[in-house]
C-alpha cells in the first residue's frame, strides 16, 4: 500500500491595495484600515509574504512605502514586497499577478476595504488567479465618503472589466 505523500505547505502572497497619503506622510483613514487588515492578516497567515501596492500620489510618499513603513513595526520586513509603480486598481492587479506567477505562489489573499473585493477579485480572475478575499468586519458606518466610495465602485467595475479584458489581452500578446 502506498504511503500518500504530505501535501506541500501552500505559498499565500498577501496582496494589499493602497489609498490616498496625506501630505504629511500619515495615511489616510482607508489607507490606515487596509494597513490594520494587512497586519492581522499577517498575523493569521505566518508564512505569507505581502506585497504592498500603490504608487505616490500628489502629495506625501508612495502609498506601498507607507504601508510598508507602519508593517514593518509589526512583522519581519524581509516579508514585504513594493509596488511603488502601481496608480489604480488595474495596475496594482497586473503587478501582483506578475509577482505572484513570477515567484510561484500558490495562494492569493486579497486586503482591501469590502466594497473593493469584488471588482479586485474579478480582475485577478481576468489572470487565471483565483483571489480569496480577506474579510476583516468592523461596524460600518455609511458616512458621505462609504457611499461615494460605493457609487464609484458601482462605476469602476464595468470600466474595469473592459480594461481588464483589454490589459490581459495585451498582456498575452507580448508574451508570443
Amino acid at each position: 500500500m502506498a504511503v500518500p505523500k504530505p501535501k506541500p505547505a501552500l505559498r499565500p502572497l498577501i496582496v494589499v491595495f493602497g489609498a490616498a497619503v496625506r501630505a504629511d506622510g500619515r495615511p489616510s483613514p482607508s489607507l490606515r484600515r487596509r494597513i490594520d487588515y494587512a497586519a492581522g492578516a499577517a498575523a493569521r497567515f505566518p508564512d505569507a509574504d505581502l506585497f504592498c501596492s500603490g504608487a505616490a500620489g500628489r502629495e506625501g510618499p508612495s502609498e506601498a512605502s507607507v504601508m510598508a513603513g507602519i508593517l514593518a513595526e509589526h512583522i519581519d520586513p524581509a516579508r514585504l514586497h513594493l509596488d511603488e509603480a502601481s496608480t489604480d486598481t488595474l495596475t496594482s492587479v497586473r503587478a501582483a499577478a506578475a509577482y505572484f506567477r513570477a515567484r510561484g505562489y500558490d495562494q492569493c489573499l486579497t486586503c482591501t476595504d469590502r466594497y473593493h473585493q469584488a471588482r479586485i477579485r474579478m480582475l485577478f480572475a481576468f489572470y487565471g488567479i483565483h483571489a480569496r478575499p480577506i474579510m476583516f468586519y468592523r461596524d460600518e458606518v455609511r458616512t458621505p465618503s462609504w457611499w461615494r466610495m460605493r457609487v464609484r465602485e458601482g462605476a469602476a467595475l464595468p470600466y474595469d472589466f473592459v480594461a481588464g479584458l483589454g490589459a490581459r489581452a495585451r498582456d498575452l500578446l507580448r508574451r508570443r
